[in-house]
């Protein structure tokens, strides 16, 4: 497999993932601003809309929208198990997927992190923002994962959270999310991602610098 990622974002959720399953993966560096690969490749030919992640299958398909990967990983790694073998499970699954992709990526986080958004939009988000974390808060509270154990949602959910230090959302306001967001933080698969990545987000930061 091929992920195509910018680091920190919403593509980190599949590097997590691959990670707890143990799975070899190309991982592939798009700039989120300028659309190229790290050896300079046009990425808009792989995803028109420039976005990550993309995933190239084994067999050479290409998949996009985050949600559909994380589900495919978990899908051709199921000893990994992460995602329900059952279909009750995975309704809940795709549930949360939905409400992580929906409510708080594009509702709450986008907004907020988008330097173009006015102070209108990013109060707007905020106050409804704050609506969303009460729901999860009272999921998570009395549980470790968002369902009866790590799946590609928590996976999901902990990249989203991460985002809280570039916005004014404290997680200090909804103690079972902050508790859930810090031990899904000790996570190896998590530590080593956000590590890498975190890393990677700071050399392309400091590239664009060079090019100013």
């Amino acid at each position: 497999m091929q992920l195509y990622f910018s680091p920190l974002s919403c593509s980190a959720s599949t590097r997590i993932s691959l990670y707890e399953a143990g799975a070899q993966a190309e991982f592939i560096e798009v700039d989120s601003k300028t659309k190229r690969t790290h050896d300079g490749r046009d990425y808009l030919e792989v995803n028109p809309l420039g976005l990550v992640p993309a995933l190239r299958t084994d067999d050479g398909d290409v998949l996009t929208e985050n949600a559909a990967i994380l589900q495919y990983v978990a899908g051709a790694l199921p000893h990994a198990g992460l995602a329900p073998d059952d279909s009750r499970g995975r309704m809940r699954l795709q549930q949360w997927l939905s409400f992580i992709g929906t409510e708080l990526h594009k509702a709450t986080f986008t907004p907020l992190l988008d330097a173009k958004a006015n102070e209108g939009a990013k109060t707007y988000a905020l106050e409804r923002g704050a609506t969303r974390l009460g729901y999860l808060e009272q999921h998570l509270t009395g549980r470790e994962f968002l369902l009866e154990r790590f799946s590609v949602a928590d996976a999901y959910l902990t990249t989203v959270l991460n985002w809280c230090a570039a916005t004014p959302i404290d997680l200090k306001k909804w103690p079972a999310i902050s508790a859930y967001f810090a031990r899904m933080q000790e996570r190896p698969s998590v530590a080593k991602a956000f590590s890498e990545e975190r890393r990677l987000y700071g050399a392309q930061l400091e590239k664009r610098k060079s090019r100013a």
